[in-house]
């Protein structure tokens, strides 16, 4: 099931016009959201984040857009879906309904809400290899663009194919002043002794919403310290610990980079007070 602009359809009865912009033009920003058992993880973050992308990239925001009436459109499809007491994953996407070229003739939006049924609950760490290195094809721009959930995501799509062929499970991205910038689906952080450190969002990095959460439980860590600071390529070997953080798997811990091998601790006692967080909210 779907729901497209408040109509719930069959999947297969939903459509987009050939003249959609989001898929012509890539005029569209989106959310990927945790729901566990009708409990939306973080939404006041994901809500207020879809808002500023939508101002950012001047869509007019309707009077009904309301937190409660984004929040009633996606519990109402996980109803009609009968996921109400299962964890799925929602995405939101939020796309220019005009006609034009490059240039809209209006701002006006229209959204379309699917679901996906996850396995877990709450956040699992599984002790398995992961394996990345860097993807150096292409770069992002330091810009406020790039840190925005939006349909641009190109270099994401190559970068996963390069993972793909080279057996990697991930790769990190780059920008254009060769700073360690993210993941291709996730922030990073690297640990180094009691530092702990992830790109600050003019490197171009997605603000992510999980990323906002580690930040916070980071700084309730008194023997720890975090910082929003560029990270070099030649600090990656020299780290302790690297892990990814996204709202659907909430912490992956990276095992290998190139001949590096890391350690685990510190995520695996990041992630047991993530899902305290999760569990009181």
């Amino acid at each position: 099931m779907v729901n497209t602009n408040g109509n719930i359809l069959q999947q297969t009865d939903a459509s987009l016009s050939i003249n959609n912009r989001g898929f012509n033009y890539g005029d569209a920003v989106f959310e990927t959201i945790k729901v566990s058992h009708s409990k939306i993880l973080f939404w006041e973050d994901h809500y207020f984040r879809l808002m500023a992308s939508m101002r950012i990239i001047r869509m007019e925001i309707p009077m009904s857009f309301t937190l409660e009436f984004l929040e009633n459109e996606i519990l109402k499809l996980i109803e009609t879906s009968n996921q109400s007491q299962k964890t799925v994953r929602v995405k939101l996407v939020v796309f220019r309904d005009s006609d034009g070229l490059y240039t809209p003739i209006t701002n006006d939006v229209s959204y379309l809400i699917t679901t996906k049924e996850l396995n877990a609950d709450f956040y699992q760490l599984d002790d398995v290899s992961y394996r990345v290195d860097l993807y150096k094809d292409h770069y992002l721009s330091p810009s406020l663009l790039s840190t925005l959930k939006s349909n641009n995501r190109l270099i994401n799509i190559i970068g996963g194919i390069y993972a793909k062929e080279n057996i990697l499970d991930n790769c990190l991205l780059l920008n254009t002043n060769k700073n360690v910038v993210e993941a291709l689906n996730s922030n990073i952080f690297l640990v180094k002794e009691k530092l702990i450190k992830t790109p600050p969002l003019t490197d171009g990095c997605i603000k992510g919403v999980m990323r906002k959460q580690i930040m916070e439980i980071i700084k309730l860590m008194p023997e720890y310290i975090i910082e929003e600071k560029p990270i070099s390529p030649f600090e990656l070997q020299k780290a302790d610990e690297l892990f990814l953080t996204n709202v659907i798997t909430g912490i992956q811990p990276i095992t290998n980079y190139r001949k590096k091998q890391f350690s685990t601790s510190f995520s695996k006692n990041v992630l047991a007070k993530l899902n305290v967080k999760v569990r009181l909210a």
